[in-house]
């Protein structure tokens, strides 16, 4: 496919370089930049729950049990 594009200066920077160092042509470095952006993967972070203790004096492992008993602390 021919088509026109513009590099950012760091961009084109690069791709020279890559031209020069491989020995290849424009579209050969600019298609290995963009193949080696498809297949980079973002390393993911995992998730890790922190926990600070509140000072609760209450099983709250029971949701019910719970309501109940702040139903009764209203009246």
């Amino acid at each position: 496919m021919r088509t026109t594009v513009n590099l950012a200066d760091d961009v084109a920077a690069e791709v020279a370089r890559i031209c020069k160092q491989r020995g290849v042509g424009l579209s050969a470095a600019i298609n290995e930049l963009a193949r080696a952006g498809m297949t980079a993967t973002t390393p993911v972070e995992t998730f890790q729950q922190r926990s600070v203790s509140m000072g609760l004096r209450i099983d709250v492992s029971n949701v019910g049990d719970v309501l109940d008993m702040l139903d009764d602390d209203d009246h």
